[in-house]
């Protein structure tokens, strides 16, 4: 079976709790802790920086944390997610005026490094830097706001973004974000995805205080993963 990983994405999670939040996703079998941080700049909205990425290690999060910058321009923050614990740190393409130089700067900082890439966004911006990049991100929504619709065209993009990881020889993650829930995870799965990001899809799916309430929902997120590995 594929090293299939869940990245349950906090922007949808209780901020007025998020420890407690993180710490009981984490319990029920998520892999990932997805960060979301827009800028009200590159994107129209505005979330969270490094001080809560600290917080979370602080409290005992010791799951990988995936950084997702929606900010312009990204390399003044680079080294301060990563100092605050950051595992993952991904950028859009059009957010660096020197694509080659940021992906490094991840690394440098002692990071894995990746691009993120909108739904009109080509992946033409992969050709000379497959071997700095160690996730490729996909949004199956534009981003700034958690909640939309999946963009059914993301499934030909993330079949073609599979073939060119596949053929580069480079063990690089290729990640979704944006829609994914229990009913469409194993045609994502199937078209290549092997890490999926979801906010409303896994927090937004359990509205009481046990803390086993996210423990279904992965559950058979997981189930149909197997069965897209299974096809």
């Amino acid at each position: 079976m594929p090293d299939y990983q869940i990245a349950p994405s906090i922007l949808s999670a209780d901020f007025a709790r998020l420890g407690e939040e993180v710490d009981n996703v984490l319990a029920a079998g998520a892999d990932i802790v997805h960060f979301d941080v827009m800028d009200n700049h590159y994107v129209p909205n505005l979330t969270i920086g490094p001080l809560v990425c600290e917080a979370l290690r602080k409290h005992g999060v010791e799951a990988p944390i995936d950084v997702h910058l929606m900010v312009k321009p990204v390399d003044r923050i680079i080294p301060d997610f990563a100092s605050a614990g950051a595992s993952y740190i991904t950028f859009h393409p059009e957010a660096s005026e020197h694509i080659d130089r940021s992906l490094s700067l991840i690394r440098d900082s002692g990071c894995r490094s990746g691009l993120v890439f909108n739904p009109a966004t080509p992946l033409s911006y992969l050709e000379h830097v497959l071997d700095k990049v160690d996730m490729v991100l996909l949004m199956s929504v534009n981003p700034g706001f958690g909640g939309q619709s999946f963009i059914p065209a993301t499934l030909d993009k993330l079949r073609a973004a599979r073939r060119i990881i596949d053929e580069s020889g480079f063990d690089i993650r290729l990640e979704i974000d944006g829609g994914v829930k229990v009913d469409n995870i194993a045609e994502i799965a199937a078209a290549g995805a092997d890490t999926f990001v979801s906010g409303s899809g896994i927090f937004g799916c359990a509205g009481d205080d046990d803390p086993h309430r996210y423990d279904s929902i992965l559950r058979q997120m997981r189930v149909e993963l197997e069965r897209a590995a299974s096809i």
